[in-house]
């Protein structure tokens, strides 16, 4: 494994101050979850967040690959929809995790998409965005609420706590559906579900339109768009971490419950929770039909 060859730089600087942790303390999260967190990145253009002075600091996102990786860092030539191109990093192994997190990378957002197929996406994502003061238990409720439309059109529902406000639901794919088609059908989820629950749910892009709405967020359903990759840090006071959940743990789940020595206990009693979930693929065109049938 080439991590053994990656040079540490710095890892005393503190990089999360109210939670006591260093660059050396994000760099051993990354190295304990590289075998559960390496498979959802592989193939996938990457956007990092990089904090070089920890995240009270100044940060920057990070598309372009540049010109100063190590060679045997897999970097893709990837087009852009305004015109152009983005050679964009694609982490393949934990060596490149690694060495990309000794950038001062907390943060790592991907396509949902792979550059297998860059305009087919393999994953369904809504973002359950919430204004401030929202109940953790009304979060789990409109995720239980998304699971349940998931299922009556055909999608497998998967749960992710975004280690920041919200939660994600996820629904795998078969790539035989293109970015517009597939966006399509996640506004359409959300607005089926919006319209029964007007008084706590919007889709509503503007905030001042939403009062203290939850937003359901279908904006990652699109060319070019990511979503926080699972067992990412986020650069938040509390050194959350973007954890696969089982459903039934969605009833004690916090969604910036997970800290980094929290999730290393939890690998080493328990396997991901998502490792399967390709095997659940569905067909957007056949979930649109099923969805169609349910509209009042």
């Amino acid at each position: 494994m080439r991590a053994a060859d990656v040079k540490l730089s710095n890892v005393d600087k503190v990089f999360f101050a109210a939670a006591g942790l260093s660059k050396g303390d994000v760099l051993d999260h990354y190295r304990a979850v590289a075998e559960a967190m390496v498979p959802h990145l592989t193939g996938r253009p990457l956007t990092l967040r990089r904090y070089p002075d920890g995240i009270e600091g100044n940060s920057f996102f990070q598309k372009d690959a540049g010109d100063k990786l190590p060679d045997w860092i897999h970097v893709e030539t990837v087009p852009q929809r305004q015109g152009g191109t983005i050679r964009h990093i694609i982490c393949d192994d934990a060596a490149t995790l690694i060495h990309l997190a000794n950038l001062a990378t907390i943060e790592f957002h991907i396509w949902p998409s792979t550059t297998a197929d860059l305009e087919h996406p393999d994953r369904l994502v809504i973002d359950i965005d919430p204004p401030p003061g929202t109940t953790t238990r009304r979060l789990r409720g409109i995720a239980r609420k998304l699971a349940d439309l998931y299922r009556q059109v055909g999608l497998t529902p998967f749960v992710q706590a975004t280690g920041g406000r919200g939660f994600h639901v996820v629904a795998p794919l078969d790539r035989t559906a293109d970015f517009e088609t597939t966006r399509a059908l996640a506004n359409t989820l959300a607005d089926h579900l919006a319209v029964r629950h007007q008084e706590t749910l919007t889709t509503a892009q503007r905030k001042d339109k939403r009062g203290d709405r939850v937003f359901l967020d279908t904006n990652r359903n699109a060319y070019g768009q990511t979503f926080v990759a699972p067992y990412s840090l986020r650069a938040r006071e509390t050194a959350g971490v973007a954890i696969p959940l089982d459903w039934p743990e969605l009833r004690r789940a916090e969604p910036d419950g997970f800290q980094p020595s929290r999730v290393r206990n939890r690998l080493a009693r328990k396997p991901d929770p998502w490792q399967d979930l390709d095997k659940h693929a569905s067909s957007v065109e056949a979930a649109q039909s099923e969805l169609d049938t349910l509209r009042p």
